[in-house]
């Protein structure tokens, strides 16, 4: 699957049904910037793409996705494909919300250098300094947290979770739950060695913004990043919420999330042809309470906030220029055998020439990129997670339309 392969080690998600119904170069009534409101020319790439992108629509299986291509110097892309729900045809849009997944990680990410910025933290900081449970904490410090180099073990992945999302997906997870969780697992590696995505780092980072800011982190993120950039239909919403309160698709997963922990994502055989009939329909999981993820992966966007928001976090608009230069600079291969794999950074990972991030979460796959030096964007998304093999289906969107782009 090329550069856009998942962060994790291990992925989270599922896969769906019906044949997408196919809107080329449309944007929604009541789209807000960046998506341009003329339908009137579609640029010869974007017809170029759009039966391929189709074709992968429906070889996943998704109900609907949206992929969008924002470029002064090759033109707009617009693609929506499909519903967003599967009971109603009601066609997806840009200006739907839906939940970011890992997306958010930048976010949370940008506070932090920002406390940096203002001198209330260092990057250099051991995590002892404001916690004294972590394992390693005099050796792990807060860039470590936020490259994914602390070595704590994830627990996105464990019985427990998926089985609070079956069971009780209502259920509000405190952050000390979380890392209760995270803690009582072996850790990967000693700080620094290594790399691994875990939740754990960006979750004890939220706690750090918390102390540090003295409110509570929704609403730091909220003053510090959505109001300055406009996003008013971005929110990270409070842990006890399980509502995306405004126009959203809904989200889908085939069988139960444990089923999906155990397999990967990937249907039998019987079952993925099923899917592709419509005989085997998925679970809506769209109101599963996102507090399992927090302020790793609890937000809520759309395609147009998205696309607003990776711009100005690659475009040093959220930071100084010393802090902005440190964090591109930041990003490396997560896999040192091949230099051609995803980068990760300070909160921020990079595929090939776009920086940015990717999402996942039972219901959902989102991808947000950004070229500074040709001005181009890519966002993707679609309300599956996963296709019948397990590959994320925004990672296949995206990586598709890179191939073509470059």
């Amino acid at each position: 699957m090329g550069m856009l392969g998942s962060l994790r080690t291990a992925t989270v998600g599922l896969v769906v049904v019906l044949p997408g119904m196919l809107l080329a170069g449309c944007t929604s009534t009541d789209a807000a910037d960046p998506v341009s409101e003329s339908t009137d020319s579609v640029p010869a790439y974007c017809q170029q793409m759009e039966p391929d992108l189709a074709g992968l629509a429906d070889s996943m299986n998704v109900p609907g996705a949206v992929v969008m291509v924002l470029s002064p110097e090759l033109g707009d892309c617009l693609l929506t494909f499909g519903s967003r729900t599967v009971a109603e045809q009601e066609p997806i849009g840009f200006d739907d919300q839906l939940r970011i997944g890992s997306n958010t990680k930048p976010m949370t990410g940008t506070i932090v250098l920002q406390l940096v910025q203002e001198g209330k933290l260092s990057l250099d900081d051991p995590v002892s300094k404001y916690r004294d449970d972590v394992p390693n904490g005099d050796d792990i410090t807060i860039e470590m947290l936020l490259n994914m180099r602390s070595g704590l073990a994830d627990y996105s992945g464990l019985p427990e979770i998926a089985r609070s999302m079956d069971e009780t997906p209502d259920r509000v997870w405190t952050p000390d739950e979380l890392l209760a969780l995270s803690f009582a697992q072996p850790v990967a590696f000693a700080p620094g060695e290594g790399y691994l995505y875990s939740n754990a780092n960006t979750v004890l980072l939220g706690l750090i913004i918390e102390q540090l800011t003295g409110e509570p982190v929704e609403q730091a993120i909220d003053e510090r990043i959505f109001e300055p950039l406009g996003l008013e239909r971005t929110l990270m919403p409070a842990r006890t919420s399980n509502v995306i309160p405004e126009q959203h698709a809904r989200g889908y997963l085939f069988g139960t999330v444990t089923d999906f922990v155990a397999t990967g994502g990937v249907l039998p055989a019987e079952q993925a042809a099923e899917a592709a009939t419509g005989t085997l329909q998925p679970n809506d999981v769209t109101d599963i309470n996102p507090s399992w993820g927090w302020v790793a992966g609890a937000g809520i966007s759309t395609s147009n906030d998205l696309a607003r928001f990776v711009k100005a976090l690659v475009g040093g608009e959220l930071l100084d220029d010393r802090m902005q230069e440190e964090r591109l600079a930041s990003v490396i291969s997560i896999d040192p055998a091949n230099p051609d794999s995803a980068a990760y950074g300070l909160g921020i990972a990079k595929y090939g020439s776009l920086y940015g991030h990717s999402g996942e979460l039972p219901g959902y796959n989102s991808f947000m990129g950004h070229d500074p030096e040709r001005d181009l964007t890519v966002i993707a998304w679609a309300n599956m997670m996963t296709g019948p093999d397990g590959q994320p289906t925004a990672a296949v969107l995206s990586q598709a339309v890179i191939d073509e782009l470059y």
